[in-house]
């Protein structure tokens, strides 16, 4: 059983040091739960904004993935419980359940106002059971979207209609990408690349794989990562920045290419790292779906996609508009992606984002009117 907290901001009595309000500022509490790595990058500048109209933020997060190490690379204060329980769906039922009830006693303690997440189901089963206002925003609508039973529902706008199970007075359709949320914010750092040991005429391809253990995964992209890591692997003066998802696939890519890492063909790197410099410091990206295509997308970075499961929409539409390449059979691997060096154009990032401000701006709506802004 994982029950711990994670404190690396000010805190009292095992909370977040709480700041004191001006008059007619909401306290409204609203609780967040981070139930896999990329929500981690993703609510850190909504909880930011969500403490500057007032709100008090409090966090939870499942031992998943590398979540914890982010939650310390990003110096986030929250309460661990639970973790993964593998890809057989009777242990994610049970585990999911378990969690739980692991999680109802901090929320009968904390009496948050509002839920939110980007797809928590152990979270939405404790609102249903004690009855608070939950919100959910998802990007894949394969990803058993019917379990997610939220009150409010936020989506992109590119997904379809049939694939979003609520009342449409009830969703809110925001304009982009969740990457949008947080990418605008980001500030390139080239010494990514001198901390993984690449040299500065080294061509680098970073490489995901897979999520093995999601109930979406079709085997074919094991074999889609093997066909690509031997293609990247015959090529002079070029490194592969390797991530995998979690400790036991890691345990497995090493006893595989256990020769090219040795070698320092393949890196993988020991700790957590700032994935959107990785991308940035990188000549281009392959990934197995998630997260990462699209942050390489958000950042116009070269992607190419070996996800072997039901396409969403979100990435067809990032094809269509040429921000994404879709390598759907294996021989594609050696006719469509281009090993050439990036040309990086000088990042101008901003300070804010529309989609921040939307998806901020109805969470607070909804937590102190219980309902979404009248302007959406």
């Amino acid at each position: 059983m994982t029950l711990g907290t994670i404190e690396t901001r000010p805190v009292l009595n095992g909370h977040v040091k709480e700041r004191k309000m001006s008059p007619g500022i909401s306290t409204k509490k609203i609780w967040i739960d981070l139930d896999n790595s990329p929500h981690v990058p993703f609510f850190l500048p909504i909880i930011e904004e969500l403490e500057k109209k007032g709100h008090q933020v409090f966090l939870t997060a499942r031992d998943s993935y590398q979540v914890c190490e982010l939650l310390r690379f990003h110096q986030l204060s929250c309460r661990v419980v639970g973790r993964h329980y593998g890809k057989k769906w009777v242990l994610k039922l049970l585990g999911t359940a378990f969690r739980a009830m692991q999680l109802v006693p901090l929320a009968l303690r904390e009496k948050p106002a509002l839920v939110a997440s980007h797809g928590s189901r152990a979270q939405l089963l404790v609102a249903s059971l004690l009855g608070i206002p939950s919100v959910v925003m998802y990007d894949y609508e394969f990803s058993n979207t019917r379990l997610l039973n939220a009150d409010w529902v936020f989506v992109p706008d590119v997904l379809p209609a049939n694939r979003i199970h609520q009342k449409p007075d009830h969703v809110l359709r925001y304009h982009g990408l969740k990457e949008d949320v947080y990418v605008p914010r980001f500030k390139p750092e080239p010494a990514v690349k001198s901390m993984l040991g690449i040299r500065g005429d080294e061509l680098v391809v970073t490489v995901r794989p897979p999520a093995t253990e999601a109930h979406y995964h079709n085997p074919e992209g094991e074999e889609f990562l093997t066909e690509t890591l031997k293609y990247l692997l015959e090529q002079p003066s070029l490194r592969v920045v390797l991530l995998p998802r979690n400790e036991t696939q890691a345990n497995v890519l090493r006893a595989r290419w256990g020769r090219a890492i040795g070698e320092k063909r393949i890196v993988i790197p020991g700790q957590a790292l700032d994935g959107l410099n990785l991308i940035w410091n990188s000549d281009l990206v392959i990934s197995g779906g998630g997260t990462m295509n699209r942050e390489a997308a958000a950042l116009g970075v070269p992607v190419f996609s070996i996800f072997r499961g039901h396409m969403g929409a979100v990435d067809r539409y990032l094809a269509q508009t040429g921000r994404l390449t879709l390598i759907e059979k294996v021989e594609e691997i050696r006719t469509k992606i281009a090993l050439t060096r990036r040309v990086r154009a000088d990042w101008g990032s901003a300070n804010q984002s529309e989609v921040l401000e939307c998806i901020v701006n109805a969470i607070h709506s909804i937590a102190e009117y219980k309902c979404l802004p009248a302007h959406r």
